[in-house]
Parts: structure tokens; C-alpha cells; sequence
């Protein structure tokens, strides 16, 4: 009975009595009391249409949540460069480039996770020693 009362009463009657002009130039002749009543609708359908966008489009959520590449590593340096003479390679050596191993520089397979959690293909940078 109060769904029942609640559409076919009181949201219709809320909406009705919403300040919405007729014509754009009564927009400019709302009164901040007006645009105050307008607020709560505008969220309302603001946020439909953005829950919606998720919904339909998680894509978008996966290239959004990419943002910085080195989560942990060297936090405190302004920029991490690390630098490894070819000489203390063995005949060859896999480096990180995803940022999620747990033995960095070097790779343990990390980017295996980080592929299927992003829809990402990255993969180590392997060092080969020339014979």
C-alpha cells in the first residue's frame, strides 16, 4: 500500500512541482531556492546513467583503474633506474616490466595475475648472453 501510494501519489507529485521552465531563457530566472530543488533529482539521474556506464561498458572500468604502474617499488626516489652490468648475467636473465614481482628487478611471473586482472599482455624483458 505505501509503494503503491508512493508512485502514483508522492513522486508525481514531487516531479510536477519541480521548477522546470519552458523556455532556456527561464533558466536564468530560477532563484537559488529553485536550483536547490533541482539538485537532488539531477544526482538521482546522474547516477542511474553513470551505473548504467559501468554496467555496460567494463572496458572502461579496466583502462580507469590502470593509473600507476609501480604500486610498491622504490616509493621514495623521485625516479627508480637500476643499473646491472652484463657481466653479472648468466647465460640469460628475465626482467620485470609489469611492476608486481615480488623479486624485482627480476621477474617471477607476476604479470600472469596482473594480464588476467587488466586484460593487459605484458610480459618480461628477457636479457640473452650472446655466444
Amino acid at each position: 500500500m505505501v509503494l503503491a501510494s508512493l508512485v502514483k501519489e508522492t513522486i508525481p507529485n514531487y516531479l510536477s512541482n519541480l521548477p522546470i521552465p519552458d523556455t532556456i531563457g527561464g533558466w536564468f530566472k530560477l532563484s537559488i531556492k529553485d536550483w536547490i530543488c533541482l539538485v537532488p533529482p539531477t544526482a538521482l539521474v546522474a547516477g542511474i546513467g553513470y551505473m548504467s556506464y559501468l554496467a555496460f561498458c567494463p572496458e572502461a572500468i579496466k583502462k580507469r583503474s590502470s593509473g600507476i604502474i609501480n604500486p610498491s617499488i622504490k616509493k621514495h626516489e623521485a625516479k627508480v633506474v637500476e643499473m646491472i652490468d652484463v657481466e653479472d648475467i648468466a647465460d640469460k636473465a628475465a626482467f620485470c616490466r609489469c611492476w608486481k614481482s615480488k623479486n624485482w628487478p627480476y621477474c617471477d611471473g607476476s604479470h600472469g595475475d596482473h594480464n588476467k586482472t587488466t586484460g593487459d599482455n605484458v610480459g618480461p624483458v628477457v636479457i640473452k648472453r650472446g655466444k
